[in-house]
C-alpha cells in the first residue's frame, strides 16, 4: 500500500513538474512576439544576440544541474543516507560554484572578442551583464536537485513559474522604458537583470521551503569522493542538458555568425542587423513548435527504458510507437500550416511580411527538431546518453559549416537552410542509431500514407481559404487577419485530426485515451463502421 501511495505521489509530482515547464516553455516564447512588436526588429536582434547565453544558464538551471542533484540525492537514499552539510550539501554546491564561476569569468573576459565576432561592438555591455547569471544558479539549481530527489516537485514548479513570469515582466518593461529613452542597446542588459531577478527569486522562495522542511542532518556521514560528484554533475547537469539546449546552440551560431555572413553576401552592416532581427522572428514559433511537437512524446519517454525493452518488450513498442506518432502528427501539422499561413502569420504577429520566404523555410526546423529531440529522449532511456551529446553537437557544427558556405550566397534563406539541415543532420544520427537498437518494423508500422493524406486534405482547406480571401476580402488590419487566421487554423487542424482518425492513423486506444476520447471514437470510428 505505501509503494503504491509513493508511486501516485511521484507520478502526481512529475505531472505538476511537467505542466510547470510546458508553461514556462510557452511564456518563454511568447513573450517575444510583444517584444518584437514594442522593440521592432532592430531591438528584436540585440535581445537574440544576448538570449543564447541566458538560454544555457536557464535551462542548466531548469533542468540539467537539478537532474544531476537529484540523482546524487536518490544515490544516497538508496544507500540509506542523509544529506548532511559536510559530507553532501558543501561539496555538491562547491562543484556548482566551481562551473558556474569559469562560465562568468569566460563570458566577461571574452564579452568584447565575442561582440566583435558577432560583429557589433556595442553588445559586450549587454553580455557581461548576462555573465552575472551564471553566479546566481548554483543554489538554486542545488535546491531543485534535492526537492525533486525526495519526490516534492511542487517547490520546484511553483518556483519555476514565478521566476518565468518577474523574468518576463521585468523583460517587457525595460524594453518599453529603454525605446522611450533611445538606450536600445540596454534591451540586452534589461533581459540579464530580468533572469537575474527571476533566479533570485526562485532561489529565495526554495530557501524558505528548505528551511521549513530541513532536509539535512547535521552528523557527518562517510566522506565520498569528491570525483564522483564532478562526474555525476557534469554527465548529467551538461550531456543530458545537451538535447535540450539544441534549439538555443542553433541561435547561439546564428548569434556569432549570421551578421558578419551577411555583410558577405553584400548587405551593409546596419541592414544586417535588422535583417538579424527579422530572421528571429521564427524563434520563438520554433520553440513553440517543438514544445507541441515534443510534450506528449516526451511524457511517454519514462515509459521507455534499456530494461523495459528486455523485460516487457510488446509494451515497449507500444508505448515507443505511440511517442514517435505524437511527435510525427503534431509536428508535421504544425510545420505545415505554418509554411502554408506564413504571410498571415507574420503579419499578424510582428507587423508586416518581412523575411517571409526564409521564415518558411525556417519552419521546417520544427518538424525535424520535434523529431530530433524525441529520437534523443528516447536514446538516453537506453542510456546513450554520450552518443546523444554527439549528435546534437554534430548538428550543430554542420549549421556552424552551413551558415558560412550558404549565408553569403543566399542570404537569410541560406541561414534557414543550414538551421533545416543541422537539425536534420541530429535526426538523421538518432534514427540510425534507434535502427541497431530497436526492431526495424517499428519505423515500417508508422502510418506515413495516412499522415500524407490527411496533410493534403488540410492544405487543401488553407488554400482554398487563401483563395478567397485574396480574391474577395484582401484583408489589411491586424484584427481581420487575427479571426482570418484563427478560422482557417482551426479548419485546417479539424480536417487533419478527423481525416487521420477516419484512416486509422490512430489506434482505438489512443484514441480514447484524447480528451473527450470515448465521443471522438463513437462519432468518427463507430460512425464509419456503420456508415
Amino acid at each position: 500500500m505505501n509503494d503504491n501511495q509513493n508511486m501516485k505521489q511521484f507520478f502526481k509530482g512529475a505531472f505538476i513538474l511537467t505542466m510547470a515547464g510546458l508553461i514556462s516553455k510557452i511564456l518563454s516564447a511568447g513573450y517575444r512576439i510583444p517584444l518584437q512588436n514594442i522593440a521592432g526588429d532592430l531591438g528584436f536582434y540585440i535581445y537574440q544576440q544576448i538570449y543564447p547565453f541566458l538560454g544555457v544558464a536557464m535551462v542548466l538551471s531548469l533542468y540539467g544541474f537539478p537532474v544531476a542533484v537529484s540523482k546524487l540525492v536518490a544515490d544516497y537514499r538508496e544507500e540509506g543516507r542523509s544529506l548532511s552539510i559536510k559530507a553532501f550539501y558543501g561539496p555538491v554546491i562547491g562543484v556548482l560554484l566551481f562551473f558556474c564561476v569559469g562560465m562568468f569569468f569566460a563570458l566577461y573576459t571574452q564579452a568584447d572578442e565575442i561582440a566583435a565576432l558577432m560583429g557589433d561592438k556595442k553588445l559586450n555591455s549587454p553580455l557581461k551583464a548576462a555573465a552575472y547569471v551564471f553566479l546566481v544558479i548554483p543554489v538554486t539549481s542545488l535546491l531543485r536537485g534535492v526537492f525533486q530527489g525526495e519526490g516534492d516537485m511542487k517547490p520546484t514548479a511553483l518556483s519555476q513559474m514565478a521566476e518565468q513570469l518577474l523574468r518576463v515582466a521585468i523583460i517587457l518593461l525595460s524594453a518599453i522604458y529603454l525605446i522611450d529613452h533611445t538606450g536600445i542597446y540596454g534591451i540586452g542588459i534589461g533581459a540579464a537583470f530580468g533572469s537575474i531577478a527571476g533566479t533570485l527569486t526562485a532561489g529565495v522562495f526554495l530557501t524558505a521551503v528548505f528551511l521549513k522542511k530541513k532536509p539535512w542532518q547535521r552528523v557527518d556521514q562517510r566522506q565520498v569522493s569528491f570525483f564522483y560528484y564532478i562526474k555525476t554533475i557534469f554527465l548529467y547537469g551538461v550531456f543530458i542538458c545537451l538535447n535540450y539546449m539544441f534549439l538555443l546552440l542553433i541561435q547561439m551560431v546564428d548569434a556569432l555568425t549570421l551578421v558578419p555572413a551577411l555583410e558577405n553576401f553584400g548587405v551593409e552592416t546596419d541592414i544586417a542587423r535588422v535583417m538579424k532581427g527579422v530572421f528571429d522572428r521564427g524563434q520563438p514559433l520554433i520553440q513553440l513548435g517543438t514544445v507541441l511537437g515534443s510534450s506528449l512524446a516526451l511524457a511517454l519517454i519514462p515509459t521507455i527504458t534499456a530494461k523495459r525493452m528486455e523485460e516487457h518488450p510488446d509494451t515497449f513498442q507500444s508505448h515507443l510507437q505511440s511517442a514517435l506518432k505524437a511527435s510525427l502528427y503534431i509536428a508535421s501539422g504544425a510545420t505545415v500550416g505554418l509554411i502554408v499561413l506564413f504571410p498571415y502569420v507574420n503579419i499578424l504577429l510582428f507587423q508586416d511580411a518581412s523575411g517571409t520566404e526564409a521564415l518558411r523555410v525556417l519552419m521546417a526546423v520544427i518538424l525535424l527538431g520535434s523529431l530530433a529531440i524525441t529520437t534523443s529522449s528516447i536514446l538516453q532511456g537506453l542510456d546513450m546518453i554520450y552518443f546523444t551529446a554527439g549528435a546534437v553537437l554534430a548538428g550543430v557544427s554542420v549549421k556552424w559549416g552551413m551558415n558560412y558556405l550558404l549565408v553569403p550566397i543566399f542570404g537569410l534563406t541560406g541561414a534557414a537552410s543550414a538551421s533545416v539541415l543541422g537539425a536534420g543532420v541530429m535526426l538523421a544520427l538518432n534514427v540510425r542509431r534507434m535502427h541497431k537498437r530497436i526492431p526495424k518494423k517499428i519505423w515500417h508500422t508508422l502510418p506515413y500514407a495516412k499522415l500524407a493524406m490527411s496533410l493534403a486534405g488540410m492544405v487543401g482547406i488553407l488554400i482554398a481559404a487563401i483563395t478567397v480571401e485574396s480574391l474577395f476580402l484582401n484583408l489589411a488590419s491586424r484584427i481581420s487577419i487575427l479571426v482570418f487566421t484563427l478560422a482557417v487554423t482551426l479548419a485546417g487542424a479539424s480536417i487533419f485530426f478527423v481525416i487521420l482518425v477516419i484512416n486509422g492513423g490512430l489506434h482505438e486506444r489512443e484514441v480514447k485515451q484524447l480528451p473527450h476520447g470515448e465521443w471522438i471514437h463513437h462519432r468518427l470510428i463507430r460512425g464509419k463502421r456503420n456508415g
